[in-house]
Protein backbone atom coordinates (compact mmCIF):
# COMPACT_ATOMS: atom_id res chain seq x y z
CA UNK A 1 0.00 0.00 0.00
CA UNK A 2 1.59 3.28 -1.10
CA UNK A 3 1.57 6.52 0.91
CA UNK A 4 -1.26 8.08 -1.12
CA UNK A 5 -3.55 5.08 -0.63
CA UNK A 6 -2.66 4.93 3.09
CA UNK A 7 -3.47 8.64 3.44
CA UNK A 8 -6.84 8.21 1.73
CA UNK A 9 -7.81 5.29 3.95
CA UNK A 10 -6.66 7.06 7.11
CA UNK A 11 -8.59 10.17 6.10
CA UNK A 12 -11.80 8.18 5.61
CA UNK A 13 -11.32 6.43 8.96
CA UNK A 14 -11.50 2.90 7.56
CA UNK A 15 -9.92 0.08 9.52
CA UNK A 16 -7.02 -1.97 8.21
CA UNK A 17 -9.33 -4.94 7.69
CA UNK A 18 -11.76 -2.95 5.55
CA UNK A 19 -8.87 -1.38 3.66
CA UNK A 20 -7.54 -4.83 2.85
CA UNK A 21 -10.94 -6.04 1.63
CA UNK A 22 -11.36 -2.98 -0.62
CA UNK A 23 -7.95 -3.54 -2.18
CA UNK A 24 -8.68 -7.23 -2.77
CA UNK A 25 -12.04 -6.33 -4.33
CA UNK A 26 -10.40 -3.86 -6.70
CA UNK A 27 -7.79 -6.47 -7.59
CA UNK A 28 -10.50 -9.07 -8.37
CA UNK A 29 -12.42 -6.66 -10.62
CA UNK A 30 -9.28 -5.60 -12.48
CA UNK A 31 -8.09 -9.20 -12.80
CA UNK A 32 -11.30 -10.47 -14.41
CA UNK A 33 -11.55 -7.42 -16.68
CA UNK A 34 -7.99 -8.04 -17.87
CA UNK A 35 -8.70 -11.77 -18.24
CA UNK A 36 -11.74 -11.03 -20.42
CA UNK A 37 -9.70 -8.64 -22.58
CA UNK A 38 -6.90 -11.15 -23.10
CA UNK A 39 -9.23 -14.05 -23.92
CA UNK A 40 -11.24 -12.04 -26.44
CA UNK A 41 -8.06 -10.68 -28.00
CA UNK A 42 -6.76 -14.24 -28.41
CA UNK A 43 -10.06 -15.41 -29.94
CA UNK A 44 -10.28 -12.42 -32.31
CA UNK A 45 -6.70 -13.07 -33.43
CA UNK A 46 -7.14 -16.78 -34.16
CA UNK A 47 -10.60 -16.90 -35.75
CA UNK A 48 -12.73 -14.79 -38.05
CA UNK A 49 -15.86 -16.91 -37.63
CA UNK A 50 -18.59 -14.56 -36.40
CA UNK A 51 -20.46 -17.37 -34.59
CA UNK A 52 -17.35 -18.48 -32.68
CA UNK A 53 -16.53 -14.90 -31.70
CA UNK A 54 -20.11 -14.27 -30.57
CA UNK A 55 -20.17 -17.52 -28.58
CA UNK A 56 -16.98 -16.63 -26.69
CA UNK A 57 -18.13 -13.07 -26.00
CA UNK A 58 -21.55 -14.22 -24.81
CA UNK A 59 -20.13 -16.97 -22.59
CA UNK A 60 -17.62 -14.62 -20.96
CA UNK A 61 -20.39 -12.08 -20.36
CA UNK A 62 -22.19 -14.71 -18.27
CA UNK A 63 -19.32 -16.54 -16.58
CA UNK A 64 -16.98 -13.73 -15.52
CA UNK A 65 -19.60 -11.55 -13.76
CA UNK A 66 -20.75 -14.66 -11.88
CA UNK A 67 -17.18 -15.42 -10.79
CA UNK A 68 -16.77 -11.77 -9.78
CA UNK A 69 -19.75 -12.04 -7.46
CA UNK A 70 -18.53 -15.32 -5.99
CA UNK A 71 -14.97 -14.10 -5.24
CA UNK A 72 -16.00 -10.66 -3.98
CA UNK A 73 -18.74 -12.22 -1.86
CA UNK A 74 -16.18 -14.56 -0.33
CA UNK A 75 -14.11 -11.52 0.66
CA UNK A 76 -16.92 -9.46 2.19
CA UNK A 77 -19.37 -12.04 3.55
CA UNK A 78 -17.96 -12.03 7.08
CA UNK A 79 -17.75 -8.28 7.15
CA UNK A 80 -21.52 -8.04 6.76
CA UNK A 81 -22.54 -10.65 9.33
CA UNK A 82 -23.43 -7.93 11.83
CA UNK A 83 -25.57 -6.13 9.31
CA UNK A 84 -27.97 -8.98 8.47
CA UNK A 85 -31.10 -7.04 9.32
CA UNK A 86 -29.91 -3.98 7.46
CA UNK A 87 -29.04 -6.04 4.41
CA UNK A 88 -32.47 -7.69 4.47
CA UNK A 89 -34.27 -4.35 4.45
CA UNK A 90 -31.85 -2.98 1.88
CA UNK A 91 -32.42 -5.98 -0.39
CA UNK A 92 -36.21 -5.59 -0.12
CA UNK A 93 -35.90 -1.93 -1.08
CA UNK A 94 -33.69 -2.79 -4.02
CA UNK A 95 -36.18 -5.44 -5.19
CA UNK A 96 -38.99 -2.84 -5.23
CA UNK A 97 -36.89 -0.14 -6.87
CA UNK A 98 -35.45 -2.51 -9.47
CA UNK A 99 -38.64 -4.40 -10.31
CA UNK A 100 -38.23 -4.11 -14.07
CA UNK A 101 -34.54 -5.11 -14.19
CA UNK A 102 -35.24 -8.08 -11.91
CA UNK A 103 -38.17 -9.13 -14.11
CA UNK A 104 -35.89 -8.93 -17.14
CA UNK A 105 -33.27 -10.99 -15.31
CA UNK A 106 -35.93 -13.62 -14.52
CA UNK A 107 -36.92 -13.51 -18.19
CA UNK A 108 -33.32 -14.17 -19.16
CA UNK A 109 -33.24 -17.24 -16.92
CA UNK A 110 -36.52 -18.42 -18.45
CA UNK A 111 -35.11 -17.98 -21.97
CA UNK A 112 -31.85 -19.67 -20.98
CA UNK A 113 -33.38 -22.80 -19.43
CA UNK A 114 -36.85 -23.13 -21.00
CA UNK A 115 -35.55 -22.09 -24.45
CA UNK A 116 -38.69 -20.65 -26.10
CA UNK A 117 -36.16 -19.43 -28.67
CA UNK A 118 -32.39 -19.35 -29.19
CA UNK A 119 -30.05 -17.23 -31.28
CA UNK A 120 -30.80 -17.89 -34.95
CA UNK A 121 -34.50 -18.69 -34.52
CA UNK A 122 -37.16 -16.78 -36.45
CA UNK A 123 -39.88 -15.72 -34.01
CA UNK A 124 -42.81 -13.41 -33.46
CA UNK A 125 -43.10 -11.81 -30.01
CA UNK A 126 -46.28 -9.79 -29.69
CA UNK A 127 -46.45 -7.59 -32.80
CA UNK A 128 -42.75 -7.92 -33.59
CA UNK A 129 -41.32 -10.52 -35.99
CA UNK A 130 -37.68 -11.23 -36.74
CA UNK A 131 -34.59 -13.40 -36.42
CA UNK A 132 -33.02 -13.58 -32.93
CA UNK A 133 -29.46 -12.26 -33.21
CA UNK A 134 -28.53 -11.69 -29.55
CA UNK A 135 -29.70 -12.60 -26.02
CA UNK A 136 -28.36 -10.69 -23.03
CA UNK A 137 -29.10 -10.39 -19.32
CA UNK A 138 -31.80 -7.73 -19.69
CA UNK A 139 -32.84 -7.78 -23.33
CA UNK A 140 -32.86 -9.81 -26.51
CA UNK A 141 -32.39 -8.47 -30.02
CA UNK A 142 -34.02 -9.43 -33.29
CA UNK A 143 -33.48 -8.47 -36.92
CA UNK A 144 -36.94 -7.38 -38.03
CA UNK A 145 -38.83 -9.06 -40.87
CA UNK A 146 -42.15 -8.22 -42.52
CA UNK A 147 -43.74 -4.87 -41.61
CA UNK A 148 -43.69 -2.89 -44.89
CA UNK A 149 -41.65 -5.66 -46.63
CA UNK A 150 -43.60 -8.54 -48.18
CA UNK A 151 -43.21 -12.29 -47.55
CA UNK A 152 -41.36 -12.09 -44.22
CA UNK A 153 -38.14 -10.67 -45.61
CA UNK A 154 -35.78 -8.51 -43.57
CA UNK A 155 -36.44 -4.79 -43.17
CA UNK A 156 -32.88 -4.13 -41.95
CA UNK A 157 -34.09 -2.73 -38.62
CA UNK A 158 -32.83 -4.11 -35.29
CA UNK A 159 -35.39 -4.38 -32.48
CA UNK A 160 -34.39 -4.60 -28.79
CA UNK A 161 -36.99 -6.12 -26.46
CA UNK A 162 -36.74 -6.53 -22.66
CA UNK A 163 -36.50 -10.14 -21.52
CA UNK A 164 -39.57 -9.66 -19.31
CA UNK A 165 -41.62 -9.52 -22.50
CA UNK A 166 -41.68 -13.34 -22.57
CA UNK A 167 -43.95 -13.28 -19.49
CA UNK A 168 -46.59 -10.95 -20.96
CA UNK A 169 -46.49 -11.52 -24.74
CA UNK A 170 -47.10 -14.75 -26.71
CA UNK A 171 -44.13 -16.11 -28.66
CA UNK A 172 -44.45 -17.86 -32.02
CA UNK A 173 -41.34 -19.74 -33.16
CA UNK A 174 -40.95 -20.39 -36.90
CA UNK A 175 -37.80 -22.49 -36.47
CA UNK A 176 -37.87 -24.52 -33.26
CA UNK A 177 -39.34 -28.02 -33.37
CA UNK A 178 -40.68 -28.00 -36.92
CA UNK A 179 -38.80 -25.86 -39.44
CA UNK A 180 -41.59 -25.65 -42.01
CA UNK A 181 -44.74 -23.56 -42.34
CA UNK A 182 -47.83 -23.91 -44.50
CA UNK A 183 -47.86 -21.27 -47.22
CA UNK A 184 -50.71 -20.44 -49.58
CA UNK A 185 -50.69 -18.80 -53.01
CA UNK A 186 -54.06 -17.55 -54.31
CA UNK A 187 -54.59 -17.78 -58.09
CA UNK A 188 -57.82 -16.27 -59.49
CA UNK A 189 -58.97 -17.20 -63.00
CA UNK A 190 -62.02 -16.00 -64.92
CA UNK A 191 -65.35 -17.83 -64.79
CA UNK A 192 -65.00 -18.53 -68.51
CA UNK A 193 -61.73 -20.40 -67.95
CA UNK A 194 -61.45 -24.17 -67.75
CA UNK A 195 -61.02 -24.27 -63.98
CA UNK A 196 -60.67 -28.07 -63.78
CA UNK A 197 -57.80 -27.97 -66.24
CA UNK A 198 -56.21 -25.08 -64.35
CA UNK A 199 -56.57 -26.96 -61.03
CA UNK A 200 -54.89 -30.07 -62.43
CA UNK A 201 -52.11 -27.93 -63.86
CA UNK A 202 -51.47 -26.15 -60.55
CA UNK A 203 -51.49 -29.47 -58.69
CA UNK A 204 -48.86 -30.83 -61.06
CA UNK A 205 -46.72 -27.70 -60.69
CA UNK A 206 -46.76 -27.65 -56.88
CA UNK A 207 -46.19 -31.43 -56.59
CA UNK A 208 -43.14 -31.16 -58.85
CA UNK A 209 -41.83 -28.29 -56.75
CA UNK A 210 -42.44 -29.99 -53.39
CA UNK A 211 -41.16 -33.48 -54.23
CA UNK A 212 -37.60 -32.60 -53.17
CA UNK A 213 -38.84 -31.41 -49.78
CA UNK A 214 -40.98 -34.44 -48.87
CA UNK A 215 -38.14 -36.44 -47.30
CA UNK A 216 -36.89 -33.43 -45.31
CA UNK A 217 -40.39 -32.64 -44.05
CA UNK A 218 -40.99 -36.20 -42.85
CA UNK A 219 -37.67 -36.20 -40.96
CA UNK A 220 -38.50 -32.84 -39.38
CA UNK A 221 -41.87 -34.12 -38.16
CA UNK A 222 -40.29 -37.25 -36.68
CA UNK A 223 -37.80 -35.12 -34.76
CA UNK A 224 -40.46 -32.63 -33.66
CA UNK A 225 -42.75 -35.41 -32.41
CA UNK A 226 -40.11 -36.29 -29.79
CA UNK A 227 -40.80 -33.01 -27.98
CA UNK A 228 -44.21 -31.86 -29.21
CA UNK A 229 -47.58 -33.38 -30.07
CA UNK A 230 -47.20 -32.55 -33.77
CA UNK A 231 -49.17 -34.73 -36.14
CA UNK A 232 -50.10 -34.11 -39.77
CA UNK A 233 -52.25 -36.63 -41.58
CA UNK A 234 -51.45 -35.23 -45.01
CA UNK A 235 -48.24 -33.41 -45.90
CA UNK A 236 -48.83 -33.34 -49.64
CA UNK A 237 -49.50 -30.01 -51.35
CA UNK A 238 -53.07 -29.39 -52.44
CA UNK A 239 -55.10 -26.94 -54.53
CA UNK A 240 -58.44 -25.71 -53.13
CA UNK A 241 -61.27 -24.33 -55.27
CA UNK A 242 -63.61 -21.49 -54.32
CA UNK A 243 -65.90 -19.15 -56.26
CA UNK A 244 -65.25 -15.45 -55.71
CA UNK A 245 -66.94 -12.32 -57.07
CA UNK A 246 -64.19 -11.74 -59.63
CA UNK A 247 -63.65 -15.38 -60.68
CA UNK A 248 -62.66 -18.85 -59.53
CA UNK A 249 -60.12 -18.83 -56.70
CA UNK A 250 -57.57 -21.67 -56.82
CA UNK A 251 -55.49 -21.68 -53.64
CA UNK A 252 -52.17 -23.53 -53.68
CA UNK A 253 -51.26 -24.83 -50.21
CA UNK A 254 -47.81 -26.31 -49.54
CA UNK A 255 -45.08 -26.63 -46.92
CA UNK A 256 -41.97 -24.46 -47.17
CA UNK A 257 -39.08 -23.23 -45.09
CA UNK A 258 -40.07 -19.84 -43.57
CA UNK A 259 -36.87 -18.24 -44.85
CA UNK A 260 -37.61 -19.44 -48.40
CA UNK A 261 -41.20 -18.27 -48.55
CA UNK A 262 -40.73 -15.45 -51.04
CA UNK A 263 -38.25 -17.41 -53.13
CA UNK A 264 -40.65 -20.35 -53.41
CA UNK A 265 -43.53 -18.08 -54.44
CA UNK A 266 -41.32 -16.49 -57.08
CA UNK A 267 -40.36 -19.87 -58.59
CA UNK A 268 -43.92 -21.20 -58.54
CA UNK A 269 -45.46 -18.07 -60.07
CA UNK A 270 -42.97 -18.06 -62.95
CA UNK A 271 -43.94 -21.63 -63.83
CA UNK A 272 -47.67 -20.89 -63.43
CA UNK A 273 -47.58 -17.82 -65.69
CA UNK A 274 -45.57 -19.70 -68.32
CA UNK A 275 -47.94 -22.69 -68.32
CA UNK A 276 -51.12 -20.58 -68.32
CA UNK A 277 -49.81 -18.58 -71.26
CA UNK A 278 -49.71 -21.80 -73.32
CA UNK A 279 -53.48 -22.38 -72.95
CA UNK A 280 -56.06 -20.06 -74.44
CA UNK A 281 -58.87 -21.49 -72.33
CA UNK A 282 -57.24 -20.33 -69.07
CA UNK A 283 -57.01 -16.64 -68.19
CA UNK A 284 -56.17 -14.85 -64.96
CA UNK A 285 -58.93 -12.68 -63.55
CA UNK A 286 -58.49 -9.05 -62.60
CA UNK A 287 -60.82 -6.24 -61.48
CA UNK A 288 -62.94 -5.10 -64.42
CA UNK A 289 -66.04 -3.00 -65.00
CA UNK A 290 -68.56 -3.94 -67.69
CA UNK A 291 -70.90 -1.44 -69.32
CA UNK A 292 -74.00 -2.55 -71.23
CA UNK A 293 -75.47 -0.23 -73.85
CA UNK A 294 -79.14 -0.72 -74.51
CA UNK A 295 -80.40 0.71 -77.80
CA UNK A 296 -83.76 2.44 -77.82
Amino acid sequence: MNDLTRFVFQYTGLSDKIQYKILVTIFIIVFFALLRFLILRFVWKHTKDAKVRYGWKRSLSFILPFLNVIFIGAVWIRAFEQFGTFLGLFTAGIAIALKEPLTNLAGWLFILFRKPFIVGDRVQVGDHKGDIIDIRLFQFTMLEIGNWVDADQSTGRIIHLPNGTVFIEPQANYSSGFEYIWNEIPVIITFESNWKKAKDMLTEIICDYAQNEDVKVEKEIQEASKNYMIYYKNLKPIVYVKAEKSGVLLTIRYLCNPRKRRGSENEIWQVVLTRFNEHEDIALAYPTTRFYHQEK
